[in-house]
């Protein structure tokens, strides 16, 4: 392979058969349980880095279905987003993901700088209860259970919620180990259709493990949950701020 063939070619690895295709990617019926807690303001400032800044000491834990998703196909995946600001401008500072695909794994951290470790999350309806869960190897990490639409809210405060930015540290190392990338990112979500919205009462169980720590920041209180049910296309990203270049 000529030079000029790997320069055109390159996009993913491996060369000749990348883990997923160029983006950007759809995703049709994305279903979300997004539980709000209350946690330890000085743990939170201890994981979020600067210039992104916190408001209240507030995480949302996140599960989320899709089962139709470009180049990614059909997974699951859970996760701690964390209320934040850059600017003046409120977003949400992506802080942990686990999901059950190799190619939105590998897609997630190459591209944008997704937070992204294999895991084994469900989202699912036991006659009155959504329920998520997230185990990491044999142990349950997480369980979030919420009551199945109890009250419909209005779409367009969910759709106003979906399209605020989101944050990710992206992180890439060099050849000897040190950081060659080091930078903030932003992304939005775009051409989002929400199909349907409801709040209900909710509780959520974060256990300890050395390698999944979502129990780092604990529940302290649940303040409200939302189910949401969606069409969305995952928008690329761009650097808005350089952490090696100061």
């Amino acid at each position: 392979m000529k030079l000029e063939d790997v320069r055109k070619n390159a996009f993913a690895m491996p060369l000749t058969s990348p883990s997923y295709p160029p983006g950007p990617y759809r995703f049709i019926n994305r279903e979300y349980m997004i539980i709000t807690y209350r946690t330890d303001p000085e743990l939170l400032r201890a994981v979020v880095p600067e210039p992104l800044e916190i408001d209240e000491p507030l995480v949302k834990y996140e599960f989320i279905r899709m089962p139709d998703s470009t180049g990614f196909g059909d997974y699951t995946e859970t996760g701690q987003v964390i209320p934040v600001s850059l600017n003046g401008v409120r977003g949400g500072y992506v802080h942990s993901m686990y999901l059950n695909d190799e190619a939105p794994i590998a897609g997630g951290r190459e591209l944008w700088g997704f937070p992204k470790k294999l895991a084994r999350p469900t989202l699912s309806v036991d006659t009155d209860t959504l329920i998520g869960t997230l185990d990491y190897g044999p142990l349950r990490v997480a369980t979030g259970t919420m009551g199945y639409k109890h009250i419909a809210l209005d779409h367009e405060k969910i759709l106003t919620s979906l399209l605020a930015p989101s944050f990710l540290l992206k992180i890439i190392p060099h050849v000897d180990g040190s950081p060659r990338i080091l930078e903030l990112v932003q992304y939005f979500l775009t051409d989002v259709t929400v199909k349907g919205a409801w709040s209900g009462p909710a509780a959520l169980d974060l256990h300890p493990h050395a390698l999944a720590p979502v129990a780092a920041l604990p529940v302290l209180e649940v303040v409200s949950a939302v189910h949401i049910l969606s069409d969305l296309t995952l928008d690329l990203g761009t650097v808005v701020h350089d952490y090696l270049k100061e």
